[in-house]
């Protein structure tokens, strides 16, 4: 983690409530998962799997099995980096001894040789390295060097990162100086080790994930080799879906997003942090044209990815299903993370436009908002007695359920939620940029010489005010970048009080001298006094978005949106039918902010019709139809009231 995190405090009356949830009841939450304490929840039993490789490694055998998918442990890492994110703002003794309990027992499970996964060690022990396309071994392992660069990075404890240094050295010697063919079946040990390097500094963690990235793809039948000699299998992967598996191609050579969602914006990730951190421009130049094609023709206005079930994957260009979208909560979440690397390359408003439509929308959408129950896949249109139910939609769940025979999703939004501040802001040697508008203190006294007050009722009210603080009132210089967002028809930016930069939609874009606009961003480079004001005007209204007429699903349909918000449409505020709305002319009236609803919402009133329904199947003249006020609350906050229809496209009548 950056210092960004660690300076700053959390002062925001939206994401205060979710930090609030996340470590007083999501992180104890799901620690009870993961020890299997939650009845009528999915058993877990990841804590246990490394108690059982421990015992294994101690007398040569075990009184237990292993249970659980072959990445379970990964489980286990993403609460531990939750955790961490956690004890920097709000230290806990009892959590904090806890997770160093747990990480004293992922030690003892650990090899002579550094080597580290419960699955192998437990259930096959003779078969490790055999099987990288379906195993996640060094998926797991990349998780588990997150979660101890994080830890170190929180605590300063580093009894994991010296674990996973050791496992790295493990994998280093096996896949760089031994020479070992081979690649990560699913990606994430990339964007980790690179994570390793910035922690540690050596440069053979930067080498090791230049190496599969490198790789990747060079030798795109590499799995059909490894299973024509392996002569075992984990759930019998198609070796011949090179596109799913990421491997069709060297990487710089990538020009579609395909396959296994997750897998993909995984690895574009490390892709985007090793570009930024080497300045290798092949590697910009795809990663570029990676990122266009996901957010102009692969993704769906809620942010999410993935259109289908089937390998949990993209698909063709403009295929957005919406009753049978994937959209995982984990590819939004990794949408963001390749978004925060990109801006590492370049600060470009584009790249924190999708990051902040993803995280608003369908990464808070994969936790229930008491933080008990999580969406695995996040549909755009949901109708009971189909979804979850029928042989096309099983996947589309109504409801969220309480945890996941794969529950890598659940402590994914957790690790996401306590580490915001790593989003929302980056800081160059004289710049402050301000990607997504959190409330806070930004303490920037030792870079800087000034502290940043950030002021905002975001997403629902419109102003974002940024005040300076320095020491004894003295100036300091530096320059403050914000964000100004792409959705926002009408903005007004004023430096004490004073215009320095508006948008019409008549005139578009002006600034004054005093500050220049560059990539959607507006730079502020002043001798800053303390007391000064950053007051940021981003207008607000209920609008109708329109897809392009080459996503079918959405011809003749509309979309509403407020700010960053994607709104839908709930049974339960529309007498129990949604599918018979459409959407009509006229003016979109936003309600009060209501703090007792849905844990403080505006909603929004559109004017519509409804056709009645009949007992005909088919007709020969078109559905009576009657008019009705139209109810739509934003989407993160749909299947919080039970069972309903839901939908985000309506017709437009």
């Amino acid at each position: 983690m950056s210092h960004l995190l660690k300076n700053f405090k959390l002062k925001d009356n939206f994401f205060g409530k979710y930090e609030k949830l996340v470590v007083e009841q999501v992180i104890p939450y799901q620690e009870k998962a993961l020890r299997d304490e939650i009845p009528e929840a999915e058993k877990s039993h990841a804590i246990e799997n490394f108690r059982q490789a421990a015992k294994m490694l101690a007398e040569g055998t075990c009184d237990g099995e292993f249970y659980g998918m072959v990445f379970q442990d990964s489980d286990v890492a993403k609460w531990l980096e939750a955790a961490a994110y956690s004890l920097v703002n709000h230290p806990d003794k009892e959590l904090e001894t806890r997770a160093d309990e747990i990480i004293a027992l992922i030690g003892s499970a650990q090899h002579k040789d550094g080597y580290l996964n419960t699955y192998f060690t437990v259930k096959e022990p003779d078969k490790k390295w055999t099987n990288l396309q379906e195993a996640h071994e060094l998926y797991c392992a990349g998780h588990l060097i997150e979660a101890a660069v994080a830890y170190y990075e929180a605590t300063g404890k580093d009894s994991l990162l010296n674990i996973m240094k050791k496992n790295a050295d493990c994998i280093y010697k096996r896949f760089v100086e031994e020479k070992a063919e081979g690649y990560p079946g699913h990606p994430e040990i990339e964007l980790a080790l690179m994570r390793l390097y910035e922690a540690t500094g050596e440069k053979k963690h930067l080498e090791l994930a230049a190496h599969f990235i490198n790789i990747r793809g060079v030798d795109a039948d590499f799995y059909k080799k490894e299973t024509a000699r392996k002569g075992w299998q984990v759930w019998g992967m198609n070796a011949d879906d090179t596109e799913y598996a990421q491997n069709q191609a060297p990487v710089r050579e990538l020009t579609k997003a395909t396959g296994h969602s997750v897998r993909a914006v995984y690895l574009y990730t490390g892709m985007a942090h090793l570009a930024a951190e080497t300045g290798d421009e092949g590697l910009v130049r795809a990663c570029e044209v990676l990122w266009d094609n996901i957010t102009k023709q692969r993704m769906y206005v809620t942010g999410g990815i993935g259109s289908t079930n089937l390998g949990e994957a993209f698909t063709k260009d403009y295929n957005l299903p919406n009753d049978t979208a994937y959209a995982e909560t984990c590819a939004s979440i990794g949408l963001m993370f390749f978004a925060r690397r990109m801006l590492n390359i370049k600060k470009d408003s584009r790249y924190a436009d999708e990051m902040e439509r993803a995280l608003y929308n369908t990464v808070l959408a994969g936790m229930q908002l008491d933080g008990k129950r999580f969406f695995y896949v996040n549909p755009l249109e949901v109708i009971p007695g189909i979804s979850g139910e029928a042989v096309t939609h099983r996947h589309t769940l109504p409801q969220r359920p309480k945890w996941f025979g794969c529950a890598c999703c659940p402590p994914n939004v957790a690790r996401t939620l306590t580490s915001i501040a790593e989003y929302a802001w980056s800081e160059t040697e004289n710049t402050v940029f301000s990607h997504l508008y959190v409330g806070g203190e930004l303490d920037l006294m030792d870079s800087k010489g000034a502290k940043l007050h950030v002021e905002t009722g975001y997403p629902y009210d419109t102003n974002v005010v940024y005040r300076v603080e320095t020491k004894e009132e003295q100036t300091v210089n530096f320059t403050l970048a914000i964000r100004l967002p792409g959705w926002c028809k009408k903005i007004n930016v004023k430096v004490n009080d004073a215009t320095v930069c508006m948008k019409t939609e008549e005139r578009g874009i002006e600034v004054t001298k005093e500050v220049r606009l560059e990539n959607g961003y507006l730079y502020i480079s002043r001798e800053f006094a303390d007391g000064d004001t950053i007051n940021c005007y981003f207008s607000m209204h209920g609008e109708r978005i329109y897809a392009n007429p080459a996503i079918a699903a959405n011809n003749g349909k509309v979309a509403l949106r407020r700010g960053p918000l994607i709104y839908c449409v709930e049974g339960v505020d529309n007498e129990e039918d949604v599918l018979g709305l459409s959407v009509c002319d006229g003016k979109i009236a936003t309600e009060a902010y209501q703090p007792e609803l849905l844990g403080g919402v505006r909603v929004l009133k559109v004017p519509g019709v409804r056709a009645k329904r009949t007992d005909d199947l088919y007709l020969s003249k078109k559905p009576e139809q009657e008019r009705v006020t139209i109810t739509a609350i934003p989407y993160y906050a749909w299947g919080n009231r039970g069972l309903n229809e839901m939908r985000v496209w309506l017709p437009e009548a």
